[in-house]
């Protein structure tokens, strides 16, 4: 890393299918991800890791398992966070899954981004997410759009306190 370097740890939270396993994919393609096979396909059972370099930035992402048994991993991965993504999709309605991820980064104090996944499929409603959580930091993305991606991604990290030594949060 570079001495004028800026480090953050970003960690991405959603539910299962919003894609955040793609999301990490798509802005590195030499990601990491541990994955089990369950109905419907395959799901990561302990995180995705990808770096993503630029604009004076060395982007540790990391992501979450999706499923609401998977408290704990989501607590451990997230120690010493920078700020988080809320991936939500948007075909999929709001649930209370959602809401407790939200609920949970706004009373922690974490700031964060929801990016919105998945406008352009059929189904797709975001002005109802937009609605359900009007006072949060709203950008729509997609997933497979590595450009869309880094300047979200960019764009939030401008918007993050500065560090302290260089080092994340505790």
């Amino acid at each position: 890393m570079m001495p004028d370097e800026k480090k953050f740890k970003i960690v991405v939270f959603g539910a299962f299918g919003a894609g955040k396993t793609t999301l990490i994919k798509t802005l590195d393609p030499q990601s990491s991800h541990v994955e089990a096979g369950c109905l419907g396909g395959t799901t990561t059972v302990a995180l995705d890791f990808g770096r993503v370099l630029g604009e004076g930035n060395h982007i540790h992402i990391f992501g979450t398992p999706g499923q609401e048994r998977f408290e704990f991993a989501r607590e451990v991965i997230g120690r010493g966070m920078d700020g988080a993504i809320l991936l939500v999709d948007a075909t999929s309605p709001v649930d209370d899954f959602i809401r407790h991820l939200y609920d949970s980064l706004t009373s922690a104090g974490i700031p964060f981004v929801l990016f919105l996944n998945k406008c352009d499929c059929i189904g797709a409603r975001p002005e109802v997410v937009k609605k359900e959580f009007s006072t949060a930091n709203i950008t729509r993305v997609s997933a497979l759009d590595r450009k869309e991606l880094l300047e979200a991604l960019w764009a939030f990290t401008r918007s993050l306190p500065p560090h302290r030594n260089g080092q994340a949060h505790q």
